[in-house]
């Protein structure tokens, strides 16, 4: 079980869906939601400029398409916190996008744990809270 994780998305619903799969589950003991990813980051950054891991989140779920910041932008401005990141946060892209672009493009940013489907499905819970072999 994961500490903290952050939802990112524009979409209430999707929010909800999200939270409501990974509390199922037993994913995390504290979820903190996000509509606007400018707040995401604003809420981030200092932890992240201070290398205050106990205030970054343990996984963030990212949505890709939002109208204030989209997902690349959001990933942009984190990539000068890569090394932190790949060492305290399990970063997901979690979008509707099925464009292979989308999924080329992520792979340019080394600090991404993966890249998943809308809506978030069991299997892909399991295989954060467990790793990839369970």
């Amino acid at each position: 079980m994961f500490e903290k994780v952050y939802i990112i998305d524009d979409d209430e619903v999707s929010i909800f869906l999200a939270q409501t799969m990974l509390e199922a589950e037993g994913f995390a003991r504290e979820y903190e939601s996000f509509q606007n990813p400018c707040d995401a980051i604003y809420q981030l950054l200092p932890g992240l400029q201070q290398e205050e891991v106990e205030s970054i989140p343990d996984v963030i779920f990212l949505d890709l398409n939002m109208p204030q910041m989209d997902g690349w932008h959001f990933l942009d401005r984190l990539c000068p916190y890569a090394e932190i990141l790949k060492r305290s946060c399990q970063l997901y892209i979690l979008t509707s996008s099925v464009d292979s672009m989308d999924t080329r493009r992520a792979k340019s940013y080394d600090f991404l744990a993966g890249f998943l489907q809308k809506p978030l499905e069991e299997s892909a819970i399991q295989r954060i809270l467990h790793g990839p072999n369970s």
